[in-house]
């Protein structure tokens, strides 16, 4: 649905995107991860032929956007970091206008409008004024205005920044249903909990330039230590544990994990990198061999935060 050879945008002596090549399928949604400033609304902005590359390519549906910028606009919808919704329009009110601009036929226009406002839990408030709405309710709006054509391709550029946990939640949920019918969603967010909640696969961007992509098993395989194991030994055991299973293969490192709180045993925790599932054996064969009093062995994967703060590093 989207691929990209080397695409790049230079403003002045900023290179807002350094030479992206990524590709999207159709039904999944896409996290599209980093800081202000990472790149992400420019390449929006570039995918939707708003503005040209400084170099390299794009394909939106097949067809070039700097070219086909208008036939690509008319299968996408885009919600802005900051949508702009009059206060003084009601729902109803509000999508029929859009659905005017973007030439959905009148027939479809009634049975279209409620069909969204029931979707995004509106249909009760689809005669009150936008300006009475809450934060979440005017984000759900917004997005119900951004899928009024039904757009092939959604892109939302920080979904929920500026609102608060509730409000996140409700977003959340529609983006969820989005996922549960298929919808192939572009979604730019800095938001590590959100991207990893909702989303296939995802690329991390840093000053334009991407730096990884994936889901996040195969972003947290990208990791020097990889995968990691905690273990729980008996407290006086602490200090020659950590030992053992820094020279136990395939442990890259061994450390005492101070801030975990200990068990009912009293033991103490101690975190071994660069190992995963099916070592455990190993470790405990290893423990047991030399004596430890081990009461606790537990894989655990890298999450999302580990992994994006490791490659900001590189």
């Amino acid at each position: 649905m989207i691929a990209t050879e080397r695409l790049t945008r230079i403003f002045g002596q900023v290179v807002a995107v350094n030479e992206l090549s990524i590709s999207i399928h159709a039904g999944e949604v896409f996290g599209f991860l980093g800081h202000n400033g990472a790149g992400k609304t420019t390449t929006v902005r570039l995918l939707n032929g708003v503005i040209a590359p400084t170099a390299g390519s794009a394909r939106v549906f097949g067809l070039d956007p700097t070219t086909h910028g208008h036939r690509i606009r008319a299968r996408t919808g885009v919600l802005t970091e900051t949508p702009a919704l009059d206060p003084r329009l009601t729902a109803r009110q509000t999508l029929h206008y859009f659905a005017e601009i973007y030439g959905v036929p009148k027939s479809e226009r009634r049975r279209r409008i409620e069909e969204l406002l029931e979707f995004f839990e509106l249909s009760s408030r689809g005669d009150h004024k936008v300006g009475s709405f809450s934060k979440g309710m005017r984000q759900r709006l917004a997005l119900a205005r951004t899928l009024i054509h039904d757009p092939e391709l959604i892109f939302l550029d920080e979904p929920t920044s500026g609102l608060d946990p509730a409000a996140t939640r409700e977003v959340h949920q529609m983006i969820e249903r989005l996922k549960q019918r298929g919808r192939t969603v572009f979604l730019c967010t800095h938001n590590l909990i959100e991207a990893e909640r909702l989303c296939n696969r995802i690329a991390v961007m840093a000053q334009g330039r991407l730096l990884a992509i994936g889901d996040i098993h195969q972003l947290s395989s990208r990791l020097d230590r990889g995968h990691r194991v905690s273990v729980e030994v008996d407290a006086a055991d602490l200090s020659r544990a950590v030992q053992l299973f820094a020279r136990t293969p395939p442990v890259v490192h061994a450390e005492a994990a101070p801030n975990r709180l200990a068990g009912r045993n009293g033991g103490a925790f101690i975190m071994l990198y660069g190992v995963s599932r099916r070592d455990v054996p190993r470790i405990i064969e290893a423990a047991l061999h030399d004596g430890l009093r081990l009461y606790r062995v537990q894989p655990e994967e890298p999450s999302l935060e580990d992994v994006y703060f490791a490659l900001q590093e590189l």
